[in-house]
């Protein structure tokens, strides 16, 4: 047998060998490719058959989006930075005495320092039933491609674990066409990150998009269903029936390499390591997931991009650099439900005072944790909107002054007047702006001052934004006060894809005849796929422009869940059937079809707003039925969803009127069609 060690050598360096090439180990390669100064040959050593994708961006698989799609690099890519990649490569041991990691396949490869970034494994409790068919995690592409086949035949199911990962699986089950529930250990959903008040007011949210919360719920078996593949028996005596059962009820380290290798771990799992993320092995480090830092594990990848900056950092010499730690605010959207955390959202610090705000007419949960003498922000939750996230993040981070009324953060504006808050010049250099690549303002400032002057540019030489994408905008307010300062123009394009406003978006696609998304990046793009900005912007101009079916090939990548269905999700987890009735006229044949296939279908029916007959109460499988009835009667659909125009209400006009005096009713219909 060849040895593997002369295969991969192509210098006489010492040898720096990665154990891992999730996002984190890869954040780490990337650092050691960035410093370029030829002092170390790298070596990653990866499990999976592909490199690096994004996780992070998992439930987009449910989107259309490939594995290629998510893919961070390319082999291609380490060829290019003198980097070797040994795919399909299982480590079974680690000798830290002879510095040998051994291969399943029975290879050793010798290292002079070691990269522990295996990472975690989702954990499943040993709840009995557990390891029954139709029972999945929500982990890799493969575990996304296993639900997803399930999902063809289930009628409903169950994610068990309401945090940031269970709601976010939900979210993709319920793409499916399934109808989803979520079943919690804990009072409320994310209750790491929110407070019970945040916590209701999420739970009211996503179940009017039709997902289930069952919280304080402890399953104690799951056994066969009377009517359903499963049964959850919980220990209040409930049960719950479902087709097919997601796990995603927190993660466990792995580390059981470093345990067999005699490495310190720590009583619940998890390598040791100090500031400069060393293990109890002064020639071994572990970052992500798989660390123990002052007791603590992170579940987010921010943390472990900062723990490679630090050992790429302490391999390139620069010793002092160290991990103390990292903010745990995040910010997302859960279902299309935004909700962010800053800091103590629990408001458990000495002397900590909260100022509350809720609308319960538009569904938003706000609230502010200060000092006991309102000049500091400790935390923060925020729940059905979220635009003053940033803002309030780098207030906590800064340990800026509050305003003379901190309560003004959270209250909407009223009468016109500007929402109180600060502008981006009065954060200082040192402001994190990108937590997951640790950008400050300064260095986004530094990049300005190059000559960088449009957003995609910016984040390429920066990193900034390239991650969970939630820092975007405020990257561009940044990218926006930079150029002013300067007497540059500030460019106000839709996206880094696109050097126009959407309304010259749109002139352009009226003059030139533009069809399709990919015609319009070709010829005005400036290269990439598209984003989740300009592709939905893409997908109104040529739904009003052009008026093609939205699920022609090229166009259904732009539409979202309703627009495939055609029909609009409704809080139960059915569907409502809208079609169109351009201006509101309407035969009596038409009329009865209407009648009849709501009559078939038990389906609840009324007249909307807009002019048209809902009908209410359709199931997912339905739906094709339902739809080739009204296609055969000269109906289509109303897309109440949609990204184009909807109705146009109008009168009889002179056809009726005795006081009309134009054709309101044709007016009506022909900006309609």
């Amino acid at each position: 047998m060849t040895d593997i060690n002369d295969t991969l050598s192509t210098t006489p360096l010492p040898r720096v060998v990665v154990i891992g090439n999730g996002m984190v180990g890869q954040r780490f390669v990337e650092k050691m490719a960035a410093a370029d100064n030829d002092n170390w040959e790298v070596i990653v050593l990866a499990e999976e058959p592909r490199p690096a994708y994004d996780r992070v961006q998992l439930s987009a698989y449910f989107s259309g989006k490939s594995a290629d799609d998510l893919a961070m690099t390319t082999v291609d890519w380490f060829g290019e930075k003198n980097i070797k990649i040994r795919l399909n490569s299982r480590v079974i041991g680690i000798d830290t005495t002879e510095k040998q990691i051994a291969l399943a396949d029975g290879y050793t490869v010798a290292y002079t320092k070691l990269v522990i970034a295996t990472g975690s494994y989702p954990f499943v409790p040993p709840i009995p039933g557990h390891k029954r068919d139709n029972i999945f995690v929500y982990r890799t592409i493969e575990d996304l491609e296993k639900i997803e086949a399930a999902g063809k035949e289930a009628k409903s199911g169950v994610v068990i674990g309401g945090g940031l990962l269970g709601l976010e699986c939900a979210n993709a089950v319920q793409n499916l066409g399934v109808k989803t529930h979520v079943v919690e250990f804990a009072p409320y959903p994310m209750a790491v990150q929110l407070d019970p008040g945040g916590g209701a007011m999420l739970t009211r949210k996503i179940e009017e998009l039709g997902v289930k919360i069952h919280c304080s719920k402890n399953t104690k078996n799951i056994t066969d269903g009377n009517n359903s593949v499963h049964k959850l028996e919980f220990a209040d005596g409930s049960e719950l029936e479902t087709d097919m059962i997601v796990f995603s009820a927190g993660i466990r380290p792995r580390d059981e390499l470093a345990r067999e290798a005699g490495l310190a771990v720590g009583e619940r799992g998890g390598v040791v390591i100090d500031d400069h993320c060393v293990t109890s092995d002064d020639d071994v480090y572990a970052i992500g997931e798989c660390a123990l830092w002052n007791d603590r594990i992170y579940g987010l990848v921010a943390p472990g991009y900062s723990m490679a900056n630090v050992v790429a950092d302490q391999l390139n010499g620069k010793t002092s650099s160290a991990f103390t730690g990292a903010d745990m605010s995040t910010k997302l959207k859960l279902l299309g439900v935004d909700v962010a955390s800053i800091g103590d959202a629990q408001g458990t610090s000495e002397g900590a005072q909260a100022y509350t705000f809720i609308d319960d007419t538009n569904g938003v949960y706000k609230k502010l944790v200060v000092d006991k003498d309102r000049k500091r922000l400790l935390g923060a939750v925020l729940v059905g909107e979220a635009e003053g996230y940033g803002g309030m993040l780098q207030l906590a981070l800064n340990d800026m002054d509050l305003p003379e009324h901190p309560e003004a953060l959270i209250l909407p504006a009223f009468d016109g007047t500007a929402a109180v808050g600060m502008g981006v010049d009065a954060l200082p250099d040192t402001a994190q702006i990108c937590s997951c690549n640790d950008i400050s303002k300064g260095v986004l400032c530094g990049a300005i001052a190059d000559g960088v002057t449009t957003l995609g540019a910016l984040k390429e030489c920066t990193t900034a934004g390239t991650s969970c994408g939630g820092c975007a905008p405020l990257v561009k307010q940044v990218l926006d006060a930079e150029l002013e300062k300067a007497g540059v123009e500030v460019d106000y394009s839709l996206c880094e894809h696109f050097a126009y406003t959407r309304q010259q978006l749109e002139h352009i696609v009226r003059i030139e005849g533009i069809k399709t998304f990919t015609d319009l990046l070709e010829k005005h793009g400036r290269g990439g796929l598209g984003c989740e900005i300009c592709k939905p912007t893409a997908g109104s101009i040529f739904a009003s422009t052009w008026n093609e079916h939205v699920l022609k090939p090229q166009h259904a990548i732009l539409q979202d869940t309703n627009d495939y269905y055609m029909a609009n999700m409704q809080k139960d987890g059915t569907y409502s059937v809208v079609p169109r009735v351009p201006g509101g006229e309407i035969t009596p044949e038409k009329l009865i079809v209407l009648g009849e296939v709501a009559k078939k279908y038990k389906l609840y029916t009324k007249v909307t707003g807009g002019q048209r007959i809902d009908l209410f109460g359709a199931r997912v499988h339905e739906l094709p039925l339902i739809w080739e009835e009204l296609v055969a009667a000269g109906f289509e659909s109303g897309h109440a969803y949609g990204k184009s125009l909807r109705t146009v209400k109008s009168c009889v006009g002179s056809t009726w009127c005795r006081y009309g005096v134009q054709d309101s009713v044709g007016m009506a219909i022909r900006l309609e069609e």
